[in-house]
């Protein structure tokens, strides 16, 4: 039924279907057509690929891809909550379940894909569901309030996802996988080994190589557990299918368009379908021209500017994609690219693993030492170049790619070593010499200009960090000097200030900030970048320049971040949690008993931390100094869980106990921890103590870990086991007791004198020009003179500390802060409130807009209730 303004209707306005408008928006489509969208969720389009990000406390709004300007300017009619429910193809219309019917000239279907449920008996019973929608974590969010004990089927990309919301809603959690690994078809047989270890590590049971025979059920019908292929059971309240998907081409079925045997509908190069030339298919309900149905977004924004190209009669195809991912899954870097499995032959594998870190990279190199793919499991920190150089012979050998810094010589390809025909960012298959040109041709500057200008980083954003290396690669190549101030408020990058503060005795921001910084900022306020640095630099300066010790004493106050206003770590919902020091992870049972009595006496959570000592959340802001005031008495002090600065010290039990101990690691590590504590610095700091080479602490993946010999002590630097896990490097090795605390001394100095904000000393290690050895030479051999000066500041500070809980709770003044309103001191926070749990507490989140709680099920923030 075409008319004279020709009229386009999009059937699904998921994420491709967003993606769709905004290249039609950018032919300047919507304005030579009227353009319908049908959608069959209640909101529009969101980032499904963040959809667990839900469960952390992102609105829909975050979420959304949406933006209403967009829509209104460009005279789009969204229709949400009303999907099409037929099409027919000889009249060209499309029925809703509205009953409105839209005439068209174009019809393009983006309608996506289904949860694939296996056909076990009683799969539909009450506590099923799928993974897909928001609406299914509204679903699995409630039922979960009355369950202890959750099951996900199936072990890929979004199952371990599914799991891990299950994991942070409190329940036991099981995944069960059919294939012999986890993500089988990300990771081959060693991949699979690491990221088991790692999941199993974070509490959750994996069960691979059985499937789900049959959901068992109560006399009430709902799920009570499940019949695994191998003849096992295994109890549970809750399931979720996370099965894979399929194409949903129901639609194209029934109005007679050409599906593929497995389903999708078939589409040519450039995505019209092979029945019907009004009609187009893109994303994941697409069967593509190359024999492929392709579930990653990357490709289905391909399809998507493919379609629109073919609509405005421009010349484009879709031949194919890079399958490349890069994801975070549990916490874990899993990252796969090119030929990842090497199904090509002729072929040969480099191989990197450490199971104890729960590490594993490969690389697939062709006989002509071509790089054709690989799996990073771990550490995907060199994903974005590694692919980039997929398809081409990089410049080094391939082992010094997957070699860990520590573990030999790595590589540190920058960006001028990527060809120009590289694409480093695969979602709108942007090159390197595309990114150059925007910044030499477009005058491209910042990354943010660079992304408006090619769309590079604006996908998954996996890209990014190697977008902004190229960009500044590129500027300083063309003479333009790079702008590496700490923000817009200081020229200055932070090891300048930090000198600048220490050879002119400043102990004022506000001094600081009239005197060096911008000329346009002085008299300012400055902003959320600089002041936190500028007062880490004063704080860790204090005692040399003649500063108060206490980070909440007059101006320095309002530099501190939000844990730091109230030396505790705020929490989801409001509280707070509580973190004495236990320093070496040794505790007498006396005091275990405070911690527990305490506990129970303001009604917290209690939890074992990684770093051997006591969690306890739920302590209202108004609660702290009350709680504060009985640890102190009973001789505990502030662990600084809320700082950028020492953390713990873990250790081992040592020759003390342990049979194969050769040194005394508990007290070595109750001596580094009470020398550096309160010690603040750029980002936070984490060390352990092993009383033999077994290394139980774990020492080197820590900032600073040492490790006991027959002869002394290993001191290795610069280790990281979080989201970008790291190997330390030995800096020196058989040192004794006094010689081990002077070269700890020094390195922590120099690192806190020249790392960048929020740098951690894995990145600083790399970064520094020289890394290694050049920390080396300055720390153990003392190659800038400076070793004197790094000695007596950390003296001072050992000198001055005091507990800042201490302080606190012996000045009224200071006591004063801590209030939830300073209109209404002694009225409690209304929104801070639990729910009980595994006979203790957890916050009571309306995360998902599921609505409050009446009233007398909601349990209060204190020892009242």
């Amino acid at each position: 039924m075409p008319t004279d303004t020709p009229t386009l209707v999009l059937i699904g306005h998921g994420m491709v279907g967003q993606r769709f408008l905004q290249a039609l928006a950018e032919r300047g489509l919507t304005a030579t057509h009227r353009v319908v969208v049908l959608c069959e969720e209640p909101r529009p389009a969101y980032d499904r690929v963040q959809l667990t990000s839900y469960f952390s406390g992102r609105t829909p709004e975050d979420l959304s891809l949406t933006d209403a300007a967009f829509i209104e300017t460009h005279g789009i009619e969204l229709r949400v909550g009303d999907p099409a429910v037929s099409v027919d193809r000889a009249a060209r219309t499309v029925t809703a379940r509205s009953g409105l019917v839209t005439g068209y000239d174009v019809l393009v279907l983006a309608t996506g894909s289904y949860p694939f449920v296996p056909p076990v008996p009683n799969k539909d019973a009450e506590g099923c569901f799928v993974y897909r929608t928001i609406e299914d974590l509204l679903a699995i969010e409630e039922y979960a309030r009355t369950a202890t004990t959750g099951a996900v089927v199936g072990g890929g990309l979004l199952g371990l996802e599914a799991a891990g919301a299950l994991k942070g809603l409190g329940l036991t959690t099981h995944i069960v996988e059919f294939a012999p690994r986890l993500m089988p078809v990300q990771v081959d047989e060693g991949g699979g080994a690491a990221l088991l270890r790692t999941v199993e590590e974070m509490g959750l049971a994996v069960h691979t190589g059985v499937g789900t025979q049959e959901i068992v059920v109560g006399a009430d019908g709902a799920v009570t557990g499940m019949k695994l292929s191998d003849g096992s059971e295994l109890a549970t309240d809750l399931v979720v299918f996370s099965a894979g998907v399929r194409p949903r081409d129901r639609l194209a079925r029934d109005c007679g368009l050409d599906v593929g045997e497995r389903g999708g509908i078939a589409v040519d190069e450039q995505c019209r379908t092979v029945t019907d030339p009004h009609v187009f298919a893109i994303g994941e309900c697409a069967l593509a021209a190359d024999g492929r149905v392709y579930g990653l977004v990357a490709p289905g924004y391909e399809q998507a500017e493919t379609a629109a190209a073919a609509i405005a009669d421009a010349e484009a195809s879709f031949t194919g994609a890079d399958l490349s991912t890069k994801l975070k899954l549990l916490g874990v870097d899993v990252a796969s690219f090119g030929d990842a499995h090497g199904t090509g032959g002729d072929c040969l594998d480099v191989v990197y693993s450490d199971s104890r870190a729960g590490l594993y990279k490969k690389l697939v190199i062709g006989r002509d030492g071509t790089l054709l793919g690989g799996i990073l499991v771990g550490d995907a920190e060199a994903y974005g170049t590694l692919r980039a150089f997929t398809g081409s012979v990089p410049p080094v050998a391939p082992e010094a790619l997957v070699l860990p810094a520590g573990a030999g010589a790595p590589a540190r390809l920058g960006p001028s070593a990527l060809p120009d025909d590289a694409v480093v960012c695969s979602c709108h298959n942007v090159t390197k010499g595309t990114v150059r040109g925007a910044v030499t041709e477009h005058r491209c500057t910042t990354v943010p200009e660079v992304k408006k200008c090619t769309k590079a980083g604006t996908g998954c954003g996996s890209c990014v960090k190697v977008l902004g290396q190229l960009v500044d690669a590129e500027l300083e190549a063309n003479g333009v000097e790079v702008d590496k101030g700490l923000c817009g408020c200081f020229g200055h990058t932070r090891e300048e200030l930090y000198e600048i503060v220490l050879a002119l005795r400043l102990t004022s921001y506000r001094e600081l900030l009239d005197r060096y910084g911008r000329e346009e900022a002085r008299g300012g306020d400055g902003c959320e970048v600089c002041k936190p640095a500028v007062g880490s630099i004063i704080a860790s300066l204090a005692p040399a320049i003649g500063a108060s010790t206490y980070v909440l004493d007059g101006e320095q106050a309002a530099l501190q971040d939000t844990n730091d206003h109230f030396l505790a770590n705020l929490q989801r919902n409001g509280s707070y949690s509580v973190v004495p020091r236990i320093p070496g992870g040794e505790i007498a049972p006396e005091k275990l008993i405070v911690i527990g009595e305490i506990a129970r006496d303001f009604g917290l959570y209690t939890k074992i931390t990684g770093g051997q000592r006591i969690d306890m959340f739920g302590a209202r802001v108004e609660q702290l100094p009350l709680i504060w005031a009985r640890l102190v008495d009973a001789g505990f002090e502030s662990g600084h869980a809320y700082g950028k600065s020492l953390r713990t010290v873990k250790s081992c039990v040592g020759q003390t106990w342990c049979r194969y101990g050769v040194q005394d690691s508990v007290r070595m590590a109750i001596d580094l921890e009470l020398r550096y504590r309160g010690l603040r610095s750029p980002h936070k700091l984490k060390s352990a103590v092993s009383g033999c080479q077994r290394e139980c602490a774990e020492a080197q993946s820590k900032d600073f870990g040492v490790i006991a010999t027959a002869n002394g002590w290993n001191l290795y630097v610069g280790g990281n086991g979080g989201a970008t896990p790291r190997h330390a490097d030995l800096l020196a090795q058989d040192l004794s007791d006094a010689e081990l605390v002077r070269l700890i001394d020094r390195f922590l100095m120099f690192y806190i004198r020249t790392a960048d904000r929020l740098e951690r000393t894995s990145v600083w290690l790399e970064r520094i020009p020289g890394g290694l050895d050049h920390v080396r030479d300055v720390v153990v051999h003392d190659s800038l003179g400076i070793c004197d000066e790094l000695e007596a500041l950390m003296a001072a500070h050992v000198a001055h500390y005091r507990d800042e809980w201490a302080e606190t709770i012996g000045d009224p003044e200071r006591l004063a802060r801590f209030v939830s309103f300073v209109n209404a001191p002694d009225a409690p926070d209304p929104v801070v409130a639990f729910v009980p749990e595994r006979d203790q507490i957890k916050p009571d989140l309306p995360l998902l807009s599921i609505g409050r709680r009446p009233a007398d099920d909601l349990l209060e923030g204190s020892a009242t209730r």
